[in-house]
């Protein structure tokens, strides 16, 4: 039976000035895309450096499948990524009538294996899609030298990189083409639903904002706030309705300037799961590079063979001590529409179907008090040790 003080999986950190931010918006009366999303772009961009330019979204899948739209990917045109990843990352190559090309993950770290990047090219090979498992960095110098070589795109998947730095770089600040972040409830900086994508690239963003809002030609805030007539607008393509709310921004706002110091106490947490489960038949997660920051977005652990328990009974387990666990991830190659679409079977992908029949993810999140995390740590050392 799960106790009555069940500690959940994820909470977002709430605080007082995201509160008093969104009545101000409230009070406004301006509850869409308006003068909050505006300074949460900015915030954004200025966050990262570099001349980026920030595009507020309502999911990173629409900021995904925007940024694919703006390179020119299209129909019968291959993608590669990782078959690790939430079923979002694929789906949006197929909203265009692309193809994504699954290549297995690094044992290690969890994330895209360039060494399997070679073999899959193909002349259809348009774009490559890593994805920031957890929050640690992907072998982005690898990556971007095979994009540069083969005159590929890069998109990088960043909804669990904030504020995840490579070789000092934030990501988002590296030579990919765009960059995306996902804002959902349980994220790092969480608006409960919201994303951004950023690219140093103008066209690319100028692209994305007409398309983010129905392909019209400007602004709707600045119609609707203009002092002069401003009726008049043309659509000049068949455009999408992925823009951000104020409401949302108000969130953004705040989350941005506290996601340095949620970070640290999410690494906090980690470096004592690290130390209480060391001398468990566990694999450890995957450390960044000297000097980096991982976001610790997800603490991912993996039971040993030589486990007393599989995953499935371990999560129960930890459910009867009254503490909330999940999976990261299915592989996409094992889900019913993949796998019956491109003909795939589980042995395809060795190395991300080994990682997901051993791994659980625990809770981590900024909200945790210290009893919070011995509570997680005494549970699984007694369904473990």
């Amino acid at each position: 039976m799960i106790a009555n003080d069940f500690l959940p999986f994820a909470l977002p950190d709430i605080g007082s000035e995201e509160t008093h931010e969104v009545l101000d918006t409230l009070k406004s009366g301006w509850l869409t895309t308006g003068p909050k999303t505006r300074q949460f772009e900015r915030d954004f961009a200025e966050f990262l450096g570099d001349s980026l330019e920030a595009i507020a979204v309502n999911s990173a899948t629409s900021g995904l499948h925007l940024a694919l739209e703006a390179l020119g990917i299209g129909a019968g045109d291959e993608v590669i990524t990782t078959p690790y990843t939430f079923t979002a990352t694929a789906e949006v190559i197929r909203y265009l009538g692309a193809h994504p090309v699954f290549v297995d993950i690094d044992p290690e770290t969890l994330n895209l294996d360039p060494a399997g990047i070679e073999a899959a090219l193909s002349e259809r090979t348009k774009a490559i899609i890593p994805v920031h498992i957890a929050g640690l960095a992907c072998d982005m110098d690898a990556i971007l030298q095979i994009a540069r070589d083969r005159n590929l795109k890069v998109i990088e998947d960043a909804a669990h990189a904030i504020p995840t730095t490579y070789r000092g770089e934030l990501i988002g600040s590296l030579d990919s083409d765009a960059t995306v972040y996902s804002f959902y409830a349980n994220k790092p900086l969480a608006t409960g639903e919201g994303g951004m994508l950023v690219t140093r690239n103008a066209e690319i963003a100028e692209r994305c904002r007409i398309m983010r809002l129905h392909g019209i030609d400007r602004d709707s805030f600045d119609r609707y706030t203009s002092t002069k007539p401003a009726w008049h607008y043309e659509i000049v393509a068949p455009g999408f309705k992925y823009n951000m709310t104020d409401l949302a921004a108000a969130l953004g706002i705040h989350q941005l300037r506290k996601v340095r110091n949620f970070q640290k106490q999410r690494a906090e947490i980690a470096r004592h799961y690290d130390m209480a489960f060391a001398d468990l038949p566990v694999q450890l997660p995957p450390k960044p590079l000297l000097g980096d920051v991982h976001s610790w977005h997800l603490y991912i652990l993996r039971l040993s063979e030589t486990a007393s328990i599989d995953r499935d009974a371990f999560i129960e387990q930890m459910a009867s001590r009254g503490i909330g666990c999940s999976v990261h991830y299915i592989p996409l190659h094992i889900h019913p529409y993949w796998r019956e679409t491109y003909r795939l079977q589980p042995e395809d992908f060795p190395r991300a179907l080994s990682a997901y029949q051993h791994a659980v993810s625990l809770p981590i999140y900024s909200k945790m008090t210290d009893a919070d995390r011995e509570r997680v740590i005494r549970a699984v050392r007694q369904i473990l040790a």
